[in-house]
C-alpha cells in the first residue's frame, strides 16, 4: 500500500499530470486553452517521433532475436480479444445499441500512445525504463482492435440491414490497419534501429531535452479536449457507460498480466505492457469508426474514452499498474 501511495503522490504532483489537470480545469470553466490545430498535429508528431527513435535505439543496444516476437504477439492477441469482452459488458450494464457499443469496445482493445508516453515519463524519472520493442508492441495492438470492432458490428448489421449507412463508404483493410501515427511510430523505430546510439547522439538535443516540456504542453491540449468533451455530452453517458470507462481498463490489465507472466521482460517493460492493455484509442481508433461505422455517435466513443478513461488512467491506473507489476513480478 505505501508502494501505491508513493507512486500515487509522484504521479499526482509530476508536470505531465498537473498540466492535463490544468486544461481539463480550463476547460470546465469555459476558458480556451486548446492548441492551434496545426500546432497540436506537430506537438504529436514530434512525440511519435521521439518515443519511436528512442525505442529503436534501445533495441539496437540489447539486440534483437525471436523472444521479442512474444511481447508483439501478446499484444495483438489483447487487441483482437478485448473488443469482444467491452461489447458484451456494455450490452449487459449500458443502454448503448449494437452499433455504438462496437465502437466503444474498439477503442479499447487499441492503445493510447500518449498513456504509454506518460507513464513511461514517469518510470524513467524513478530511474527506470522498458525494453525497446515496447514501441513495436504498441504499433502492433492499433489495428486488431480496428478489425474487431468493425467485425463485430458488421455482424450485427448483417442481421439488421435497415440499420446500415448506405451513403458511407466502406473503410478499406489498409486504412483500418495503416494511418499516420503508426508509420511515424514505426518509421522512427526503423530509423533508431539502423542508426543506433552513435547517430542518436546527433539528434539528442532535440529529442531527449525537450521531450518532456512537449509533452507536458500536448497534455495541456489533451485535458482542454477531455474536459470540453465530457462538459458538452455528459448527457449521452450514462450510469453503465461511464462505469465502462473506469472498470474496462482494469480488465485489460488483468488480462495482459496473465498472458506476460512467462515473457522475458523487465519490471519497467511489463508495466507498460500492462498499460497498453489498460489504455483506451481517442486518435487512430475514432478515425477508422468515422468512416467504418457512421452509424455510431463519436460524441459517446471520444468522450468515454477521453473524457473518462485517460484522465483516469493518468491520476489512478498508471500508480495502479506499476504496483501491481512490483507486486507480481
Amino acid at each position: 500500500m505505501e508502494e501505491i501511495l508513493s507512486v500515487a503522490i509522484d504521479n499526482l504532483t509530476s508536470p505531465m499530470v498537473m498540466f492535463f489537470a490544468l486544461g481539463f480545469l480550463a476547460a470546465l470553466a469555459k476558458v480556451d486553452l486548446s492548441l492551434p490545430q496545426p500546432v497540436a498535429k506537430t506537438v504529436a508528431v514530434y512525440l511519435m517521433l521521439a518515443i519511436g527513435l528512442k525505442g529503436g535505439v534501445s533495441m539496437a543496444t540489447t539486440g534483437a532475436d525471436l523472444s521479442v516476437l512474444a511481447p508483439i504477439l501478446v499484444g495483438i492477441a489483447i487487441s483482437a480479444a478485448l473488443p469482444f469482452i467491452g461489447y458484451q459488458c456494455l450490452r449487459l450494464t449500458s443502454k448503448l445499441s449494437a452499433v455504438n457499443a462496437a465502437a466503444v469496445a474498439a477503442h479499447f482493445g487499441s492503445i493510447s500512445i500518449v498513456t504509454f508516453l506518460t507513464a513511461s515519463q514517469i518510470l524513467s524519472d524513478r530511474g527506470t525504463s522498458g525494453e525497446g520493442i515496447l514501441v513495436a508492441v504498441a504499433a502492433a495492438m492499433e489495428a486488431p482492435a480496428i478489425v474487431a470492432g468493425i467485425w463485430i458490428a458488421a455482424r450485427f448489421l448483417k442481421k439488421n440491414p435497415e440499420q446500415k449507412d448506405t451513403s458511407a463508404e466502406p473503410l478499406s483493410m489498409r486504412e483500418a490497419v495503416f494511418n499516420s501515427s503508426i508509420l511515424v511510430l514505426i518509421g522512427s523505430f526503423i530509423i533508431g534501429w539502423i542508426v543506433g546510439p552513435q547517430g542518436f547522439v546527433e539528434v539528442k538535443p532535440f529529442i531527449s531535452d525537450p521531450f518532456k516540456g512537449v509533452l507536458c504542453l500536448f497534455l495541456l491540449d489533451m485535458g482542454a479536449i477531455a474536459g470540453r468533451g465530457l462538459s458538452q455530452n455528459r448527457k449521452v453517458l450514462d450510469t453503465g457507460v461511464i462505469a465502462f470507462g473506469l472498470y474496462m481498463p482494469l480488465i485489460g490489465a488483468v488480462l495482459m498480466a496473465l498472458l506476460i507472466l512467462p515473457l522475458d521482460l523487465s519490471v519497467a517493460g511489463k508495466t507498460l505492457m500492462l498499460v497498453l492493455a489498460a489504455s483506451a484509442s481517442y486518435i487512430a481508433v475514432p478515425a477508422a469508426m468515422r468512416l467504418a461505422l457512421p452509424q455510431a455517435n463519436p460524441a459517446v466513443y471520444v468522450t468515454l474514452s477521453l473524457g473518462v478513461t485517460f484522465p483516469f488512467n493518468l491520476v489512478i491506473g498508471i500508480p495502479l499498474y506499476v504496483a501491481m507489476a512490483q507486486w507480481l513480478f
